[in-house]
């Protein structure tokens, strides 16, 4: 049998297993599209608004299912779009695969219409970046691909599609299957050695991250900890990974860390680092650990060797996969009981922030989510400040997801809720989005709308870019610019969008607007009346510009 190299393409991604690709349609992958022309139920194309937002949602699907996201979008301008969600797949180590349109082979080299150079474009971005000259070369380049994506620590690979080689016909056929690499297991000498540095420890502490948790790995990590009583923190917007409600969980370490969660990383004496890539947020700026060498003995747990040692030098590196090591660990005991609940207790009472000067009062608001979501809810949310409230107020049960960029990018909120719904349609998919951030990429509403995948938006309004804002308070106090917004009526943007939308004008309405939520079958759209004040849980803005201004004076 002869076919095409798009088609080719597509067969190889159905028999590696993939069922759903984010996109937006191009002239340079033609011959794509027409493959996917038959294989609506098997694998949907799910048709997007902006290259960047589907690319937004083919990270998040990678990070949610552990699965390769896909993405498709043309030369050129399609490619650039869709490099925020290739940065956000690598720095949230989510597995994820752009295929991008290129122009003829027989082009390459003159700057023709939309040329861009994949390899120098992304070749710092991704895992990989590759172009498939040769149409027979199709199922070993996109099983490479594949399992580049997945293995190690997971991240985005981008491939180049020449159109002439998409059309060209071939009689290779399709990658017969894909079977994912074990884990690396680490030896009982090694599991030994990890376990006595721990036990001879007097301030022990377990920071774990990253993704391919599996629920059987999860639950061993969790039965190790809570049988040796340590605490346990959470890498920055990681805190999914761990059931927020065991005696031992103590917090995120991330932005906004609290004073006690940036206690125990300094004041622990031994650190068992599981799956984590030590960046930036998780480390208070690289200052919570000494580089290169840190006070604390470290141990640290990665699937990647690069990892190990690329920042701080460990006192024990293994190499291992994060579920094959957490399930051979053996339980220690310590004299440390009163380290674990003084971070527990600490992480409890850092839910009773003070009443927010604000018509919606999102203190109660999230007391009153945590009482009436499902346990298998989704949180989705891009960047701002207010993230706090679904990365530092809610707790996150075994079966709770939260889609949250390690990148930091605004606009990711709404996609990835998007590309929950599509994986999980039955799911609860609630996005949390600030009025900047929601604007960043609102207009995938639509796709939201004709792939039927419908989530609840909490929209955080308040007039300002906050997170700049609460900056320009600090270091510039009195002295604002570019940071107000005339925002449209929001209201009336959803509806348009097929969503049921509502603005809520006082707390005591949330309760009944978010009910009404959650029966809608089109989605929701709640519209949060916000007031700058409340900037942040504990100092307002007025708060912050009277302490610069303090400051100032005294200089």
């Amino acid at each position: 049998m002869t076919r095409n190299g798009g088609r080719l393409l597509v067969e190889s991604l159905m028999a590696l297993g993939a069922t759903k690709g984010f996109g937006v349609p191009g002239e340079s992958y033609l011959a794509v599209l027409d493959a996917l022309h038959d294989t609506t139920g098997k694998l949907d194309y799910v048709n997007c608004r902006n290259e960047g937002g589907a690319a937004f949602m083919a990270a998040a699907y990678g990070k949610l299912t552990g699965e390769p996201g896909l993405c498709f979008v043309t030369r050129g301008p399609g490619a650039t779009n869709a490099s925020i969600g290739v940065h956000t797949a690598m720095q949230d180590s989510a597995p994820m695969l752009l295929f991008v349109g290129q122009v003829g082979t027989d082009m390459k080299g003159r700057e023709a219409f939309q040329e861009l150079d994949y390899k120098a474009v992304y070749g710092t971005m991704a895992k990989w970046a590759v172009e498939i000259d040769q149409v027979d070369r199709i199922p070993e380049i996109i099983a490479r691909a594949w399992s580049t994506a997945v293995s190690g620590r997971p991240g985005p690979v981008v491939i180049a599609l020449p159109e002439d080689m998409l059309t060209s016909v071939t009689d290779k056929e399709p990658i017969a299957s894909f079977t994912k690499t074990e884990e690396a297991t680490p030896s009982a000498q090694t599991i030994e050695k990890a376990t006595a540095l721990l036990a001879g420890s007097k301030r022990p502490l377990v920071l774990l991250g990253g993704t391919n948790w599996s629920v059987e790995g999860a639950a061993a990590l969790q039965a190790f900890a809570e049988a040796s009583d340590i605490p346990v923190v959470a890498a920055f917007r990681y805190q999914d990974q761990f059931d927020n409600f065991s005696p031992v969980f103590c917090g995120e370490a991330g932005v906004g860390m609290p004073a006690h969660v940036r206690r125990l990383v300094t004041e622990a004496d031994t650190i068992l680092a599981i799956n984590v890539r030590f960046g930036e947020m998780t480390t208070d700026g690289y200052t919570l650990l000494s580089v290169p060498v840190p006070a604390q003995q470290l141990i640290h747990v990665h699937a990647s060797d690069l990892e190990i040692g690329k920042i701080y030098q460990p006192t024990i590196g293994i190499q291992a996969g994060s579920n094959a090591f957490s399930k051979a660990l053996k339980p220690v005991q310590g004299d440390w009981s009163e380290w674990r609940k003084t971070g527990r207790d600490a992480y409890e009472a850092f839910f009773d922030a003070p009443e927010q000067p604000s018509p919606v009062d999102m203190v109660k608001v999230m007391h009153w989510l945590a009482d009436k979501v499902p346990d298998d809810v989704i949180l989705t949310n891009g960047a701002g400040n207010f993230t706090v409230w679904p990365n530092k107020f809610f707790k996150f049960g075994k079966k709770a997801r939260l889609l949250a960029p390690q990148s930091g990018a605004m606009g990711y909120g709404v996609p990835a809720a998007v590309a929950a719904k599509v994986a999980q349609p039955d799911a609860t998919v609630i996005c949390f989005a600030g009025d900047g951030d929601f604007q960043m990429n609102c207009q995938e509403l639509a796709t939201a709308l004709q792939a039927g995948a419908q989530p609840i938006v909490l929209l955080l309004n308040n007039g300002i870019y906050g997170t700049i804002r609460a900056h320009q308070e600090r270091h510039y106090p009195t002295r604002i610019s570019g940071t107000n917004m005339i925002n449209p009526d929001f209201v009336a943007l959803a509806k348009s969008y097929g969503f049921h939308s509502e603005r809520v004008s006082k707390t005591e309405d949330f309760a009944a607007a978010f009910a009404r939520a959650l029966v809608s079958k089109s989605g929701a759209v709640l519209d949060l009346d916000i007031s700058p004040e409340a900037l942040t849980p504990r100092q307002t803005l007025t708060q912050m510009r009277d302490a610069a201004l303090a400051e100032k004076d005294k200089k």
